[in-house]
């Protein structure tokens, strides 16, 4: 399950993965994204607070997973990765080689210092 909320005004959209994540998860943030992005052009920032990563609930969960990053990193500007995990720094490197968007690691304990850097020109 992810938590998920869209802040029109600062265009950051900010998910909480709360479990494993589902298929539906990523076919509820598409319907709730894409009319935004359809009408803004995109995202400012996507803003992932999440102090462990969760996993997929299934194989079909990773590649819906895999299959809205492809469709919609293009779309974004900035991505603020909050976590304790270790898979945080690794995911901020690995990034830059298959998404578009800027990608940065944050400790768990400064989400506002990750608002800050996603809102920030």
């Amino acid at each position: 399950m992810i938590d998920h909320e869209l802040d029109r005004a600062t265009s950051v959209l900010h998910v909480r993965p709360k479990g494993p994540l589902t298929a539906e998860d990523f076919a509820s943030l598409a319907a709730q994204l894409d009319p935004f992005v359809e009408e803004t052009g995109g995202l400012q920032g996507l803003l992932i607070e999440a102090r462990e990563f969760p996993g997929w609930d299934n194989l079909g969960a990773m590649l819906k997973h895999l299959r809205f990053v492809r469709n919609h990193h293009h779309r974004i500007g900035k991505v603020a990765l909050v976590t304790d995990s270790r898979l945080g720094d690794l995911a901020e490197s690995l990034a830059g080689h298959f998404v578009a968007a800027q990608v940065k690691h944050f400790p768990a304990d400064q989400l506002p210092a990750a608002h800050a850097w996603l809102i920030a020109d």
